[in-house]
């Protein structure tokens, strides 16, 4: 069961975002981390750091 339990946690997750103020979208791949998901995104092009619309799709 370790080996199952740990590839929902890290299952393979790909991220929108959608900044809310210049309207610029990034698709990118990440991974699931318990609640959290880990892109390495940090800002938007237009200097942005925490006004995103964010959509999650499965692998």
């Amino acid at each position: 069961m370790g080996l199952e339990g740990q590839a929902v946690d890290n299952a393979r997750v790909k991220v929108t975002i959608r900044c809310r103020i210049c309207g610029e979208k990034f698709v990118l791949r990440g991974r699931r981390d318990n609640d959290r998901i880990e892109t390495g995104f940090k800002q938007c092009l237009c200097d942005n750091i925490d006004q995103f619309e964010i959509e999650e799709q499965n692998w």
